[in-house]
């Protein structure tokens, strides 16, 4: 054991561990969830605090000998190493100060073992004066956040582009699968099963877009601003270089914000971005729900699909098999509508000059990506790549329909139309039959203004030669 202390007084910390006494107090203080911090937010503060040492050294204030330890320290960290020496509850009161200090401890307590130093030797690399140099937790703890959910938003953004590919794929395979369009749940008139498989791809990239265009807001960064955004012990010089050396190490382009008070007091950058996975996530409930109701029977449903068998769906009705990868889909964008609450509620909460519920606000924001991207890929891999079409049974649907007439409006006007609809519903004959028998249309006109690709492509369907009998 080693003897740590802070201005509470002293403490025993394990000789073994790089962190030191206020990581020791969060751990005794918050025991909430678990949970403990989330890798891609560990790595990314260590990114955060290596371009911060960078600037440090630009400006001249750092020792370059400590500067360079704290920044090989950091490079460890980065690169996956020393992660289970960030033991926190996720959720915990401070506005993230534990965890800042966390990230200071370990990267002096490194950069000491590296220099040939013992632990805990603070009088040669101190936690506060080296490793959090010209910086607070209120301008490292947001910027981290930022740096964090564009490494996770882009992993999404992948996910999400491989499902719209998947499902551009199926479209091309069932472009000719003549099927009925249905309204109210209420048959409407013919579609193709590869029109609807378009149309999905073309929701996920609009989703794609949207996640992208929220980025945007976490461009402008609150660094240097250090406790309330006024630049307590920051100069000038390093609020201005630190965006160039994160935006380098990261590879997204971060900026100096205009206003450093608001930007350290407001965190509706991260409604945005939550908001726009609410919103993807509510399309991609409708794309999951359509295939589970077209994909429902196999003998008492549409049967229209069918979803590749992955496991039995009953412990009790031997044979049965569930939509389950659609259903774990829905599930999980539920849960992000959830945690888009939970933070619309933690944005709402700040007040005056510091959000201090950033910690439960990250906290369900890695989370609601880390579920969809796995949620995303796995109907991707598990559903779409082998998703099937029952060609005659959706055939079937459309030659027992009534809502075909529709495509004759033009041809014998509503009113005849209507009478037609009335009989076949009433006596259930074929809408061709009747059309036949009461000499509405001819044999060959029938064929064209009914057939698939008339009435799945715009135009009137048949044309005018369709008239003639």
């Amino acid at each position: 054991m080693r003897k740590e202390h802070d201005f509470l007084g002293e403490k025993l910390v394990p000789d073994e561990v790089y962190y030191g006494v206020q990581t020791m107090r969060a751990m005794e203080n918050f025991q909430i969830t678990g949970a403990q911090l989330d890798p891609d937010f560990i790595q990314s503060m260590a990114v955060v605090k290596k371009a911060s040492c960078l600037t440090n050294l630009k400006t001249g204030r750092m020792d370059p000998v400590i500067g360079d330890a704290i920044i090989r320290a950091a490079d460890e960290i980065i690169e996956g190493k020393l992660l289970d020496q960030f033991p926190l509850d996720p959720i915990q009161g401070g506005a993230g100060t534990s965890v800042n200090m966390n990230m200071n401890e370990v990267l002096c307590n490194r950069a000491l073992e590296l220099l040939g130093y013992p632990k805990g030797r603070y009088d040669i690399i101190s936690p506060n004066n080296h490793a959090n140099m010209a910086q607070s937790t209120n301008d490292v703890f947001p910027t981290s956040i930022k740096v964090c959910l564009v490494r996770k938003a882009y992993r999404l953004m992948d996910a999400l582009s491989s499902m719209a590919k998947g499902f551009d794929e199926k479209g091309e395979a069932f472009k000719d699968v003549i099927k009925m369009g249905r309204t109210h749940l209420q048959d409407a008139v013919p579609i193709t099963l590869g029109e609807e498989m378009d149309s999905y791809a073309v929701a996920v990239r609009r989703g794609i877009r949207r996640i992208s265009l929220s980025l945007s807001s976490l461009e402008a960064l609150n660094m240097g601003g250090t406790a309330v955004g006024t630049g307590l012990n920051a100069e000038p010089e390093y609020i201005r270089l630190f965006p160039e050396i994160l935006s380098r190490l990261t590879g997204f382009s971060f900026k100096t914000a205009d206003n450093l008070i608001d930007t350290t007091n407001t965190t509706d950058c991260f409604a945005d971005v939550s908001g726009a996975l609410k919103v993807v996530s509510l399309s991609l409930i409708k794309i999951a729900n359509d295939i589970r109701l077209m994909a429902s029977g196999p003998r008492c449903g549409l049967n229209e699909l069918k979803v590749p068998a992955r496991q039995p769906g009953s412990s009790i009705m031997p044979g049965k098999v569930n939509p389950v990868i659609a259903e774990v889909l829905d599930q999980t964008c539920y849960q992000v509508i959830g945690n888009d609450l939970t933070l619309t509620l933690a944005v709402e909460n700040g007040q005056l000059e510091l959000n201090v519920m950033e910690p439960v606000l990250s906290f369900n924001l890695f989370h609601s990506f880390l579920y969809l991207t796995n949620a995303v890929t796995t109907f991707t891999e598990k559903l779409l790549k082998d998703l099937e079409a029952d060609e005659e049974q959706c055939k079937s649907w459309v030659d027992h329909s009534v809502g075909v007439i529709t495509a004759l409006l033009p041809h014998i006007g509503y009113e005849k139309c209507a009478a037609t609809a009335r009989e076949a519903y009433t006596t259930g004959r074929p809408v061709r039959e009747i059309l036949l028998a009461r000499k509405l249309l001819s044999e060959s006109a029938i064929q064209k203004i009914l057939s698939p690709y008339e009435m799945t492509h715009p135009g009137i369907a048949g044309g005018k030669d369709a008239l003639a009998r």
